[in-house]
């Protein structure tokens, strides 16, 4: 693969490592607000009306900050009925084509996503409910985080292209598991 495409790959991967790691820790965060959620409700204490919702806020930035990283790690579910017995090169090929589905469905995704942000900033959309937040901090989290997953899923494709033509991005063979390299 040309010395752009590696460097871009290597690039992305980084940043989404970066925002991975520390997405995984809002579920302390998370945890923390949910139990002075139950706290706040015993008997002489005043229920907390933002926790719930907070929470929730939190759980988007958790799974959309890290749906990058999870892509990168591989930790996503994968039907594996047949996949797991092609060669590297097939399984590369059946790669470029749902990460190229992926790719049409994030820029959708990110296209509503940005939309729905550039709303909520210009008319200071604010949640239903009782403690009334601004939306736009969510919504720009989310965009984020779509984009995110984007930048992932075409450097994903980059990384299924090399392995379809039976290479790494770095353009070294491929090994099949048995001890050969694939040409």
């Amino acid at each position: 693969m040309p010395g752009i495409i590696v460097s871009y790959v290597r690039g992305v991967e980084a940043v989404n490592w970066f925002f991975g790691r520390i997405a995984v820790y809002l579920i302390f965060a998370m945890i923390a607000i949910l139990l002075w959620s139950s706290i706040s409700k015993l008997p002489g204490l005043t229920p907390s009306l933002w926790t719930l919702e907070m929470a929730q806020f939190l759980m988007v930035a958790y799974f959309l900050l890290g749906g990058g990283y999870s892509m990168q790690m591989e930790s996503h579910v994968r039907m594996d009925l047949l996949y797991g017995r092609w060669s590297q090169k097939r399984k590369g090929f059946t790669d470029t084509i749902t990460s190229f589905c992926l790719i049409f469905y994030l820029v959708l995704l990110l296209y509503g996503g940005l939309s729905s942000s550039e709303y909520a900033i210009f008319y200071g959309e604010t949640s239903y409910s009782s403690w009334s937040p601004y939306m736009w901090p969510v919504k720009v989290v989310m965009s984020f985080g779509i984009f995110l997953m984007l930048l992932q899923a075409v450097a994903t494709f980059f990384r299924d292209l090399a392995a379809a033509r039976g290479m790494t991005i770095e353009g070294e063979p491929l090994d099949d598991g048995n001890g050969e390299t694939s040409s």
